[in-house]
């Protein structure tokens, strides 16, 4: 195993997806029993068109407050997040590790030919980058017009810098 290693093989196979007409609070409900902190909403040939995550259902119980109601009415699609960023089962650890560090998002779904394959969390990236170490001394070639991350303000506490 490398760094260079795809994600394909780390990435959740078996995923709670929901359609976009299904009742918002039918969605609500499987992400609390299932303790998920959300999942992708596909149509009927498999292909993501959104995800919908524990801050969007949050949403739900803000409209519905703001409203003086129990709470939003609507479905999925109502609340979903239609923008999503996807990563390609060809991706390799390393290169998602790197999406992961400049990015907000917890975890991105995984495409194969924009058929939605699996999802991969930072969870999933560091557990397996963990058991590499400290086997791994590769750079992907995609890497090499990037700057390293350091923040420059944090270096010198640690390293003996001044």
């Amino acid at each position: 195993m490398n760094g260079n290693e795809s994600v394909s093989t780390h990435m959740a196979t078996r995923l709670i997806t929901f359609k976009s007409d299904t009742d918002i609070w039918d969605a609500l409900k499987v992400i609390v029993n299932n303790k998920i902190s959300g999942g992708p909403v596909i149509n009927n040939q498999n292909e993501l068109i959104g995800m919908l995550s524990e801050a969007d259902c949050m949403r739900v119980i803000l409209e519905g407050t703001f409203s003086n109601q129990p709470g939003g009415i609507g479905t999925v699609s109502d609340f979903m997040t239609a923008n999503v960023t996807t990563i390609d089962i060809t991706t390799t650890l390393l290169e998602a590790a790197y999406s992961f560090a400049h990015s907000k998002y917890k975890r991105f779904p995984v495409l194969e030919k924009g058929k939605l394959v699996g999802q991969i969390s930072r969870s999933d990236v560091l557990r397996a980058i963990a058991e590499l170490r400290p086997s791994v001394d590769v750079k992907p070639d995609s890497w090499k017009i990037r700057m390293p991350m350091v923040n420059a303000s944090k270096q010198g506490r640690h390293t003996g810098n001044a």
